[in-house]
């Protein structure tokens, strides 16, 4: 797995998606500057597959990657940035809602969380509309690496208590010092061969 990841397009609706044959999808959501490009660039084990920026709000499209020609890794636009104009924010909201809804080609959806930040508003809001969707979710506790070990414990029972989780359905990760990789792939994985049995 991961032996060919390529870059294939950007959208902003889903009447253009790439994916004619009904690949499976593994899309990766959370707010501005939580890190969704760095960890697709640690999963896939390439540095610069998605582009990453110290600056929050730069991904303000949907990008497809596809991975092995067998699925697509999909990053969406970051919510939650304060600087974006208010036409720019509903933009992105109904650019991710025409993405979301009635999408039999997720397979499941990694949101990411900023470990040291702990669950924001917006977070939580993504979090029950995703329920409501009834996708898959997984949630990813980023940028653990940010925090000391006591810390950590209280971010960890902060995202648990917040989101209603129990404690393994989170992943702790740092693409940093990479950590993680291997138990998002594990999920990925028991996604893909789900849909092929």
């Amino acid at each position: 797995m991961f032996e060919k990841c390529e870059y294939v397009t950007s959208i902003v609706s889903r009447k253009h998606s790439p994916n004619n044959d009904n690949r499976p999808e593994i899309v990766f959501l959370g707010r501005s500057n939580v890190g969704k490009s760095s960890l697709i660039n640690l999963i896939t084990n390439r540095k610069m597959l998605a582009k990453t920026s110290a600056l929050p709000g730069k991904t303000v499209t949907i990008n497809f990657y596809n991975i092995d020609d067998s699925f697509y890794l999909v990053d969406v636009p970051g919510y939650g940035y304060a600087r974006r104009s208010k036409e720019d924010k509903e933009r992105y909201g109904k650019y991710l809602e025409d993405y979301l809804t009635d999408n039999p080609n997720i397979k499941v959806a990694f949101l990411l969380v900023d470990t040291k930040v702990g669950p924001t508003n917006d977070d939580l809001l993504m979090f029950e509309y995703l329920l409501y969707l009834e996708l898959p979710i997984m949630v990813v506790a980023t940028k653990s690496d940010k925090v000391n070990h006591s810390s950590l414990e209280k971010a960890k029972k902060q995202i648990r208590e917040k989101l209603n989780l129990t404690d393994d359905s989170v992943i702790y990760t740092s693409s940093f010092k990479k950590i993680g990789r291997a138990e998002i792939i594990e999920v990925i994985q028991d996604e893909i061969e789900k849909e092929i049995i």
